[in-house]
């Protein structure tokens, strides 16, 4: 399936005392990709808020290679790489502008009724823009 990437800066509140990017902070980049990466598919989360169908992070895996710094400008990309029935599952990779590859993100998001917080099918709508886009 075909990457989506989406520009992140590295602002002076995203360090530790140490200067680098703080770790939690890569899952926060990945979380601000996957969404942009729904909007630019035509997919507005908010409107299927409405309708009490979310996307929630159920499992991720971070492989953090190297630091990121201030000011620095990422790239994080998004890639489905499996799509259930209630579920998807992504690799998502942030790399620094002279291209090092700094952190390798594994996350399935499922698909939930939000009243309930159990798993639903994803949309048919959902879906079919997605493997569209893909």
């Amino acid at each position: 399936m075909q990457a989506f990437y989406w520009p992140v800066r590295i602002y002076y509140e995203d360090t530790d005392a140490g200067g680098i990017v703080y770790y939690a902070n890569y899952l926060k980049y990945c979380e601000r990709a996957r969404t942009e990466w729904l909007r630019a598919l035509g997919v507005e989360q908010d409107t299927w808020l409405t309708t009490q169908i979310g996307f929630v992070v159920r499992k991720v895996g971070l492989d953090l290679r190297a630091p990121a710094r201030f000011n620095d400008a990422l790239q994080v990309s998004v890639e489905p790489e499996k799509i259930g029935r209630a579920s998807i599952d992504f690799v998502q990779k942030i790399s620094n502008q002279r291209d090092e590859l700094l952190c390798v993100a594994e996350v399935k998001a499922a698909c939930v009724n939000l009243a309930t917080m159990k798993p639903v099918a994803i949309p048919a709508e959902i879906l079919e823009v997605i493997r569209r886009g893909s």
